[in-house]
């Protein structure tokens, strides 16, 4: 047998969180030859290699055939933002996001997706974050105001949304693209207001920086939520002479916290740094900066992109393990990815 695939074996490893003493025993190797199947220094056998596929959840073809695994967007920035998170995390969540990634290009390379929209991409150099966001909502014909049911958006224009949880507060979201399909991965484990500026946050990775890398990365992504969900001409003129008693109504109707509105409020003038900060000081006597209020209230929206594919497929004629291997899981157990609603998609 020929090929190196060690990469793909290393990675899928690391989605799962195993080391490769773990993984051995799952897979009923040696860790010594193991270690070398991950460096291609040695190639395992066919039965081995079949043993070391099915313990991680995939096909032996899938790893056969894994692409090169890639760096999620402006994680680095992400880490230096987020101290706390432990590089091993970052490590576990992007191996786990280059999986997604290539569980789906394997699917797409033989079916074609149509989407009734696109994500664009700028260059950062010659685009200011917030055009650029002003000119994605034109694109996809957009209402004025609040954007609601933000998952659909995205997805309508071929972006794959993956939700699950982290297991870590520390981490909000990572995205890739794939070739021409964009994939997003987001954190359950945090609330809706949250949630939905990180997917814009991820958006403006995805527009912005998919070829030009910039020492402002994350400001730029920021600056693009913003503007993506509360755009400057429709929200400056709630935001003037803001009071606190005024932001949870404003949050239930523009779906972002009360910290982001502040930060709004601030960005476009229309509050002072001293009377900023005076909103962040009865915040927190509130209680408000760990547990804001009202965010119960707003819509938890579900990905429902991946869910299609599969319904589409059902109706085809293949059934949930043909899928799940057309995809390079090992069984529609293993399909985390690809299961099946009630829902259809166009695919041709």
């Amino acid at each position: 047998m020929t090929g190196q695939f060690g990469e793909a074996i290393t990675t899928a490893r690391r989605a799962r969180g195993w080391t490769q003493e773990q993984l051995a025993d799952r897979a009923d190797v040696v860790q010594g030859p193991l270690s070398r199947y991950e460096n291609d220094l040695r190639q395992p056998d066919d039965d081995t290699l079949d043993r070391i596929a099915f313990a991680l959840g995939v096909t032996a073809k899938f790893l056969r055939n894994a692409s090169d695994t890639r760096g999620a967007m402006a994680v680095e920035a992400h880490m230096r933002r987020r101290a706390t998170a432990k590089a091993t995390v970052w490590r576990r969540l992007e191996a786990r996001l280059n999986m997604y990634r290539i569980h789906a290009s394997t699917l797409t390379e033989q079916v074609t997706l149509q989407s009734e929209h696109y994500v664009p991409r700028f260059d950062p150099l010659e685009t200011r974050p917030d055009d650029a966001a002003r000119l994605v909502r034109m694109q996809w014909r957009m209402p004025v105001g609040p954007v609601r049911k933000l998952v659909r958006w995205i997805e309508s224009a071929g972006c794959l949304v993956v939700s699950e949880d982290f297991e870590t507060d520390r981490v909000d979201g990572l995205s890739q693209w794939i070739g021409d399909l964009p994939i997003m991965m987001i954190n359950t484990s945090a609330p809706t207001d949250r949630l939905r500026l990180t997917i814009a946050h991820e958006l403006g990775h995805l527009c912005l920086h998919s070829c030009e890398v910039t020492a402002s990365m994350e400001d730029e992504a920021n600056a693009f939520a913003a503007e993506f969900l509360m755009p400057a001409e429709m929200i400056r003129s709630q935001l003037r002479a803001l009071r606190l008693h005024q932001l949870p109504d404003l949050k239930r109707e523009w779906g972002t916290s009360m910290s982001a509105l502040a930060e709004r409020a601030y960005a476009l003038n229309t509050i002072t740094a001293s009377q900023r900060t005076s909103f962040y000081k009865m915040m927190s006597a509130r209680g408000w900066r760990t547990r804001e209020p009202v965010s119960e209230e707003l819509l938890t929206e579900r990905p429902e992109l991946a869910a299609r594919i599969a319904d589409t497929l059902i109706s085809r004629g293949l059934n949930d393990d043909e899928i799940a291997n057309m995809a390079g899981f090992a069984s529609s157990y293993h399909n985390r990815l690809f299961r099946p609603s009630s829902r259809g998609l166009r695919v041709v």
